[in-house]
């Protein structure tokens, strides 16, 4: 069973248009969600929340939740970028405002994140550095039973060892709580490290949905003299660099013997798609 399946999920706006996005977070896996800025990745995280009205249809572990999202709420817990509580409040005071929205919070289950993340309801959000936010934003999310945990840049902000941490403490609680995670980064190291799919959205439209593996294996980049080397190689998003050009190329395309191909990274391959779709050349990934 999949954990998420959002279907069509379309949102217009009068300058944006978020175009029939469907994918799956299958259960007990980490799937990233990837973009440039402005791609779309926020608007159909509060799409699929129903934080805004949009069209389409989301299930969460078979419950439609246009038809019951009251129980479908339940079984997601969201952690957002940043953090929005108010500074000088403790952390006790916002548990006791969160926790009776949720019929199934778990009070022990509570301390005990709070024990692991080593975090004192005594402390005031004010009193805490970034990642101690994150890791209180998760002891939320997670106290009421949540099997999804949707997360929208929850590592923004954060230094290189406190994304670390943040990437252990998913994948503990994917492996050893049975947990699904989306979650839309920029930040593509921590995708390498976790990830087990990508969903690519490009100006509002799904570029890729798929394992990372295949993602990553279907592209090489290449570097060549020139110009005209790169073009005829039929390289994609190609631009200029220090030494010549680079642009992607296929892994069943023949490289040209000016050039030389490398693994491609997500982001040599969210650069150069992203340049070929600025420049209306197709570059969907089928």
């Amino acid at each position: 069973m999949n954990a998420l399946e959002v279907k069509e999920l379309t949102k217009v706006y009068p300058e944006f248009t978020l175009d029939k996005i469907s994918f799956c977070v299958p259960q007990g896996h980490i799937v990233g969600l990837i973009g440039r800025n402005g791609a779309g990745k926020s608007t159909t995280i509060k799409g699929i929340l129903r934080l805004i009205a949009a069209e389409g249809d989301v299930s969460v572990f078979g419950k439609n939740m246009g038809e019951d999202e009251m129980a479908v709420k339940q079984m997601i817990g969201y952690v957002g970028g940043g953090f929005r509580y108010y500074p000088r409040n403790t952390l006790s005071a916002i548990r006791k405002a969160y926790a009776p929205f949720y019929p199934t919070w778990e009070q022990g289950k509570y301390e005990r994140l709070l024990a692991q993340f080593k975090l004192s309801e005594r402390k005031k959000v004010k009193e805490l550095s970034e990642g101690m936010k994150v890791k209180f934003a998760l002891a939320l999310a997670l106290s009421h039973g949540a099997k999804l945990l949707i997360m929208d840049e929850p590592t923004s902000g954060l230094d290189p060892l406190s994304r670390e941490e943040f990437c252990d403490i998913v994948l503990q609680l994917v492996r050893e709580d049975g947990v699904s995670v989306l979650f839309s980064t920029h930040i593509t190291s921590d995708l390498m490290r976790i990830a087990d799919d990508i969903v690519y959205i490009s100006q509002g439209k799904l570029l890729a949905a798929c394992p990372l593996k295949e993602l990553l294996g279907k592209y090489r980049l290449a570097r060549f003299s020139s110009l005209k080397d790169a073009t005829t190689a039929k390289a994609i998003g190609v631009k200029a660099v220090k030494e010549g050009y680079e642009g992607l190329l296929l892994c069943d395309m023949q490289v040209a013997t000016s050039a030389a191909a490398t693994d491609a990274t997500i982001d040599n391959i969210i650069v150069h798609l992203e340049k070929a779709n600025e420049e209306g050349i197709c570059a969907e990934f089928d």
